[in-house]
């Protein structure tokens, strides 16, 4: 155990001891996200580098506070990649704060979601104790795997320390496709495209304009292009860039943002504001003024759920409303990792 986990322990031990709350930052590049912490300041930036890479294995193991770029460029050395394309916003995210987020990006649906990655994190608990689960391989076994219980716990469960990651290879070629689609329209289609086994690895929705990325060799993509036409944008990497850091003209005004995870068939969203989709319809970002109870209801209509992303004003609770048996489960985890209720109090919700 290094210097800085040892002091982090001490750190924590002592606030358990004192009932003290604490607020536990990597880059922040995402602190937008999530209720307020009114608390003592916890970083995890120190815990920085990687400890162990190996390509042939298809694994890295690094510590928390290692900002993604980093991570990202020793992995484009070796032609390799993080296959949930996570959003950075930031130079300053981190691969703990990803973790804890629990974000992925355009290419999810066709590789892997990050909690599908995680093979093993150090945490240290809410009493103070150092926690090693997982691995460096794929395992299929039986119980709870606590590592990607870990992933969108937003750091309410424990401090993660380091991170072991499964990696790919990267893509040999891709190409995006632009078309002129209403939103049903384009989910519509993209399914067509999907049941004909055409290798979409991205798909955006914005304002009735339809993009795909398409990956695999050259010949194969040029054919497929002539096959279903579409128009060959030229920044390829930089619009997808743009899509899952917020940057397109969507996400530029400071209306409040909706984070809804649906069925990839639901209808339109009748609520007054903006909408635009990626996982093929299954992710929906609405741009709205309405009150967050009319997202939520809409949401359950379609048997999704929703979070309010991003505002300058944020509600009580900014996640989707649990039910009493979920709740139930999550407060007893709660109780399991952090007895005192010390680690990010209230960030996920008021009640916990």
């Amino acid at each position: 155990m290094n210097e800085s986990i040892q002091s982090l322990c001490d750190t924590v031990k002592n606030a358990y001891l004192k009932q003290q709350a604490l607020n536990i930052q990597g880059g922040n590049s995402k602190l937008f996200y999530g209720n307020e912490i009114n608390a003592e300041i916890v970083s995890t930036k120190n815990l920085n580098g990687i400890i162990e890479y190996q390509p042939s294995e298809l694994y890295i193991t690094a510590y928390a506070g290692t900002p993604l770029t980093v991570i990202e460029h020793s992995l484009a050395e070796h032609n390799q990649m993080l296959s949930f394309e996570p959003p950075l916003y930031t130079v300053n995210a981190t691969l703990g704060g990803t973790v804890a987020c629990g974000l992925s990006g355009p290419r999810r649906p066709y590789a892997d979601a990050i909690r599908d990655c995680i093979l093993g994190t150090n945490i240290i608990n809410g009493k103070g104790e150092y926690l090693v689960f997982g691995g460096k391989v794929m395992k299929n076994v039986a119980g709870y795997d606590v590592s990607r219980l870990m992933c969108g716990a937003f750091g309410t469960l424990g401090i993660i320390t380091q991170v072991s990651i499964k990696v790919l290879p990267q893509v040999k070629q891709e190409i995006t496709l632009s078309f002129e689609f209403t939103e049903q329209e384009a989910i519509k289609q993209i399914q067509q495209w999907l049941s004909e086994l055409i290798p979409i690895s991205a798909t955006y929705h914005e304002n009735n304009q339809l993009w795909i990325r398409l990956s695999g060799l050259d010949n194969t993509l040029n054919k497929i292009q002539e096959r279903i036409g579409g128009e060959k944008i030229d920044s390829n990497e930089r619009f997808w860039e743009s899509v899952k850091n917020h940057r397109t003209n969507f996400f530029i005004d400071d209306t409040p943002l909706y984070r809804c995870i649906v069925p990839i068939n639901s209808p339109t969203f009748t609520i007054q504001g903006k909408t635009s989709f990626e996982w093929n319809g299954g992710l929906r970002w609405i741009k709205s003024n309405e009150p967050f109870e009319n997202i939520i209801q809409q949401c359950e209509t379609f048997r999704g759920h929703a979070s309010l992303y991003r505002s300058s004003s944020k509600p009580v609770d900014f996640m989707h409303p649990m039910s009493d048996h979920l709740k139930k489960l999550h407060l007893n985890l709660k109780r399991a990792f952090d007895p005192a209720g010390i680690l990010n109090p209230r960030r996920m919700y008021s009640w916990c």
